[in-house]
Order: structure tokens, then sequence, then C-alpha cells
């Protein structure tokens, strides 16, 4: 499907200057391959994640990722999208044919059908790899049984993950997974984290078990559904968890919080998917700069009393507590083409997964070439957010 990049010059030679990089990935669905994308160019560089958190697709693109050596991982991510991505007939890897990428004044994209009519077939005939209908429906299952709690049977996840992933080389936490979950009874949050527990394919089944179409997974007798229920984006659990350690974190979100005003009922349905599933992430983003950066004034503050006063122990408490830190938010948000619907996350043609997966190497290499991020001190306290995609997707 795709062939590893080669090593992309603009960060060789570069010294590193963060303790810790963390690649995290929302949820999105059929858009995860642009995730994929962007590891793929990411992985030509010298900034690898020593820790990946990820929710739903990027649950399962994040254990693709940790769950095999560098060398195998675009190899990886490549048979798992090239899998999703076989079932509906037309298989052509012709993303830029002008058929397909452009349309007349006045006349409907031919993509816009084709694009329902893909999806269209997802919801009927399910997906190769990932899930299938249920036989019977869902309403004729014995009740409190998984068949009746979801429309489609995920045993083939299942099976593509036992296949795709070494779990022994997640539990070896030579890399950092964390994937983000929801319980069904409390309604809580809840990371499943290999620093603290074995991960196997029910933690990666259980982020990505979406309700109504997926059936809770149970787990150590909790049930556990798709972490974006509550948050579709773990990035405040990357921050939250930190610890003292400087951070890059890559934040790859699939769902872009700004956007136009609808025109008709389809936009809307779109507008609104956006919306939720985007989980406030800039809103969230942006809080986290304030918190941080109010800590650092207080700790200079605090650093400026007198050297009688700071030899207090509760000012000494403050000046700890307020210690924090430098920490780089790099923003890669995918930004749909003009033809793309509201099915655009289970959508999973192999036309749309290759545009999804070029759109990522792209604005990873557009980031790259504003070398801002590469070249942030990782010495000051504080939070810095760089958002350095300069351009849309063509439409």
């Amino acid at each position: 499907m795709t062939t590893p990049s080669k090593p992309h010059s603009k960060t060789r030679g570069i010294e590193r200057r963060h303790d810790l990089i963390a690649l995290v990935l929302q949820g999105g669905g059929a858009l995860g391959a642009y995730q994929a994308g962007v590891y793929e160019e990411l992985s030509g560089t010298d900034y690898q994640p020593d820790w990946i958190a990820g929710v739903s697709i990027g649950a399962i693109n994040a254990a693709l990722i940790a769950g095999n050596p560098p060398a195998a991982r675009v190899e990886r991510l490549s048979e798992f999208w090239h899998t999703v991505s076989s079932g509906m007939g037309l298989h052509t890897d012709k993303a830029a044919d002008p058929l397909w990428s452009t349309a007349p004044a006045g006349v409907p994209h031919p993509r816009r059908t084709f694009n329902q009519f893909s999806a269209l077939w997802s919801a009927m005939l399910g997906i190769p790899g990932f899930y299938q209908p249920r036989v019977p429906p869902a309403p004729f299952q014995r009740e409190g049984t998984p068949g009746a709690l979801g429309m489609y049977d995920t045993a083939p996840l299942r099976a593509t993950l036992e296949r795709l992933i070494d779990f022994d080389l997640i539990n070896s936490k030579k890399v950092r997974l964390s994937v983000g979950a929801v319980n069904v009874t409390s309604g809580n949050s809840e990371y499943f984290d290999n620093t603290d527990r074995l991960i196997g394919p029910d933690h990666i089944m259980a982020s990505a078990a979406l309700p109504p179409a997926f059936p809770p997974v149970v787990i150590d007798g909790q049930a556990y559904w798709d972490g974006g229920i509550v948050s579709n984006t773990p990035l405040q659990y990357v921050l939250d968890t930190r610890g003292k350690r400087s951070l890059l974190a890559l934040q790859v979100d699939l769902f872009n919080a700004r956007g136009a005003l609808p025109v008709n009922l389809a936009d809307v349905q779109q507008r609104q998917k956006d919306i939720i599933y985007s989980s406030r992430t800039r809103y969230n983003s942006n809080m986290a700069t304030e918190v941080a950066n109010a800590r650092k004034a207080l700790r200079d503050l605090l650093l400026k009393l007198p050297a009688k006063l700071q030899r207090d122990v509760s000012v000494q408490t403050l000046i700890e507590a307020a210690r924090t830190a430098p920490a780089d938010i790099v923003h890669l948000i995918y930004r749909q083409a003009s033809y793309e619907l509201e099915s655009k996350d289970y959508e999973f043609s192999r036309l749309s997964v290759l545009e999804h997966w070029q759109a990522g190497r792209c604005d990873v290499r557009d980031t790259i070439e504003h070398p801002e991020w590469l070249k942030s001190s990782g010495l000051d306290e504080g939070v810095t957010q760089y958002d350095l995609t300069r351009h849309s997707r063509p439409v």
C-alpha cells in the first residue's frame, strides 16, 4: 500500500532537547489513515516517540506502532490499512485521477456519490479485518449478551490485532503506551497504560468499542466503551501524568474544531460531528498553556522573596508545587476535502484511505519546513503551542 519513506534531512543533526516525545492520537475511524501517514513521515526523522497515547482508532494505530520494532512499524500500519480498505470492489490507487479529484462548477462532485456508496457498503457489509454485521441482528439476541449490545461483531478486529501486534513487545515497556476507554457503569474515563498493567487485545478493543455499533469489552469484570465518548483526545492525560519531565507532544487530531457555517442538513451533521469529536482540543490545550504559564509566574514571584521567607516551609512547598517542566505542543489537524461527508469516519474505500495517508505525510513535511519547534530550548518552564501547517487539503 505504501513504501517506508526516506529519513527527512530537516531534523538530522538537531540535538534532542526534550526528556519525552509523545505521539497523541485522536479517535476518528477511517480518518485514522491520516495518523498512519503522519507516523510514516515522522519515522524518517530523529523524533521517534517514547510514548504513544491514543483513543479509538488512535489506540489501534498506537498499538501497531508500539507493538512492532521500528523497522516494521510502517509495514504493519500499511498492512492494517490495506486490510480494512479492501472490502469495496474499487481498489484504485489513483488518488490524483482528475475523474475523482475535480468537478465542473455547479455539478455535484463525483466523489460525494462514490463516498456515499462506500460508506453504505461499510454499514451494510462491514469492514474486512475489523467488524462484520451481526447475525441474527442485535434486537434478536438474548438481552445482556454482547450480541444484544452492538450492531456488529468485532471478532475480526481481535484476529487482526493478534496477527499484527506483538503484545509482549508492548509489555516490555520499550515505548510507553496509553489507551483511553470509558467505564460503562461509572461513566468515568480510564486509561490503560503499560507502565502499570499488562496490555492485551482487550484493552485496545475497549478503547475502540464505539456504541451502539460495537459492544462493550469486559476487562476484570468491568465493561468499557470507546474513550471518545468522554474525551476523544488523550492530550490532557499525557500532560497530567508526565511528571516533571520536559515534553514534546505531537498532537494528531482527526476532527477540526473550526469550520464553516453549514449551508444544508448534510453540512449540519458533519459540523456537529466535528465539534463533538474534536473534544475541544484547542480549548484544552489553551487551558493547559494558561495553567502552566501561571504556575511559572507564581514560582518566579516566590523566588524573588527574601531568602529568609524562601526558607519558610510553606513557601518552599509552594515553590516546589509550582515547578513545571516545559512542554511544546505541535498540532497536526486533518483538514477535510470539500467533497467529504458526515460519513467520512466510516468510509473505508481504498481511495479515501490513500488520500488520508498522503495528507498526513504532507502535513508533517509542511511542519518540518518550519523549524521553530525543533529549536525550542526545552529549558524554560511553561507550555508553547505550534500549528505550522499552512494550507488545507486540495479540493
